[in-house]
């Protein structure tokens, strides 16, 4: 009985993500979580629904840790400073926290979703794409582009597929986010499909 005293969900959440983090996102289980406290699974249940419940509050601690860090990192930026911030942001919390990055991907329900730290992301990159005088659709075409550029090149190089030739991956980065500002200083007009 003791054991159990101090669990709560969010110490179960805070539990979980690290266990994310040593183990894989999508290794983690009430069951698996329960071995870690050394109890039974049944004594989760009071804190946690079921490891659909789990993995769900997972990804929302990891979204809102993200936010955290990039607000952080936007503070007082803008243009292509802001781009690289928020760029390295993504790249240094997947290196740190390969589980919580892999929870933010985690797809939510829409009533979820909306009220997650996900909102803010968008917001925030939106922020920064105002300094590149992107107006709609063109804004959320960037959105997309830029979250695509970001996950695709962290997924990449995390699975190690960059690690077999040269140049350094962090020139690549580098040269990425040269590319991806050139490209959104100068945003091509959209072009007319030719009819049948």
């Amino acid at each position: 009985m003791a054991a159990r005293v101090g669990l709560t969900a969010e110490r179960l959440t805070r539990a979980g993500a690290e266990l994310a983090d040593e183990v894989g996102f999508d290794r983690v289980t009430v069951s698996e979580l329960a071995r870690r406290f050394d109890v039974k699974v049944a004594s989760l249940y009071s804190h946690v629904r079921n490891s659909q419940d789990l993995r769900t509050r997972i990804a929302l601690l990891a979204l809102e840790e993200l936010a955290d860090r990039a607000a952080d990192a936007l503070a007082g930026r803008a243009g292509k400073d802001a781009l690289t911030a928020l760029a390295n942001v993504y790249r240094d919390y997947a290196r740190e926290h390969p589980g919580r990055y892999a929870a933010a991907q985690f797809r939510l329900d829409p009533e979820t979703a909306a009220g997650s730290a996900g909102v803010r992301h968008a917001q925030m990159t939106r922020a920064l794409l105002r300094g590149y005088d992107l107006a709609e659709p063109d804004q959320t075409h960037a959105v997309r582009l830029l979250g695509s550029v970001f996950h695709g090149y962290v997924s990449i190089e995390m699975g190690g597929g960059f690690s077999h030739s040269a140049p350094d991956t962090q020139e690549t980065w580098s040269r990425v986010l040269d590319a991806l500002d050139a490209l959104l200083r100068d945003w091509p007009a959209p072009t007319t499909t030719p009819g049948p």
